[in-house]
């Protein structure tokens, strides 16, 4: 029988509740509106649900199309680029 995930946070919960602290969150930090361009850093907070994988946590990267509420941010990784699709809550304008 091979051993198969349980998802994020089934079985890692203590290692991933350090980075996911669950935080109310204020109106405006749920309108926020992003540009196609800009530069944008993926930072998880608040919704557990929806949240980035931790390896995008910190990164950042620029707005390639909206799609729905969320984002398609495009992210350089090693020689790679991803493309990473992110709700608003938790991405915050890059200092240029």
């Amino acid at each position: 029988m091979t051993k198969r995930s349980h998802g994020l946070f089934i079985g890692r919960t203590r290692h991933l509740s350090r980075h996911h602290k669950p935080s109310s969150l204020g109106l405006t930090s749920r309108i926020k509106s992003f540009e196609i361009g800009d530069k944008v850093a993926i930072v998880p907070k608040g919704n557990v649900k929806n949240i980035p994988h931790p390896r995008f946590r910190g990164r950042i990267g620029s707005v390639v199309e909206k799609r729905g509420s969320a984002y398609v941010v495009e992210v350089r990784m090693m020689n790679a680029i991803r493309q990473v699709i992110v709700p608003a809550i938790h991405l915050e304008k890059a200092q240029s």
